[in-house]
């Protein structure tokens, strides 16, 4: 499941990208009640995943990560399927190592209003418990 549309710039350190998948009636992540705020976690970790890929060594693949927490996450508006297209989904690493990296994230809709932000912490290379 891809969410992102378009990356717009990323550097070393951040990572801007948009999209107008959230209005779309076929979203995955869509509920009878529409897309709730709280998607706009995944949409924000699709660009740190991104990043994670792109500033990966030529030599290396990206590692494999999974979302360990989420802090200071603040919620902006209830849902996303009725905010302006599209979404900017900004991502900045703030430390992190071969284990773990930890993000700050913006999500902004289309006139530029805040949807969510907060911190997310990304454990690399991590295998799942069988049967997970």
């Amino acid at each position: 499941m891809c969410l992102l549309e378009r990356l717009e710039a990323w550097d070393a350190q951040t990572i801007h990208c948009t999209s107008s998948t959230h209005q779309h009636a076929d979203n995955p992540l869509r509920t009878a009640s529409g897309l709730l705020a709280p998607c706009a976690i995944e949409y924000a970790a699709q660009a740190m995943a991104l990043h994670g890929g792109l500033t990966a060594a030529p030599d290396q693949p990206p590692s494999a990560g999974y979302i360990a927490s989420t802090r200071n996450v603040r919620l902006h508006r209830l849902s996303l399927h009725d905010a302006p297209t599209p979404l900017h989904l900004h991502a900045q690493r703030l430390s992190g190592d071969a284990q773990q990296v930890m993000y700050a994230f913006r999500v902004t809709d289309g006139e530029g209003a805040a949807v969510a932000d907060g911190r997310a912490v990304v454990v690399l290379n991590t295998p799942l418990p069988a049967g997970s």
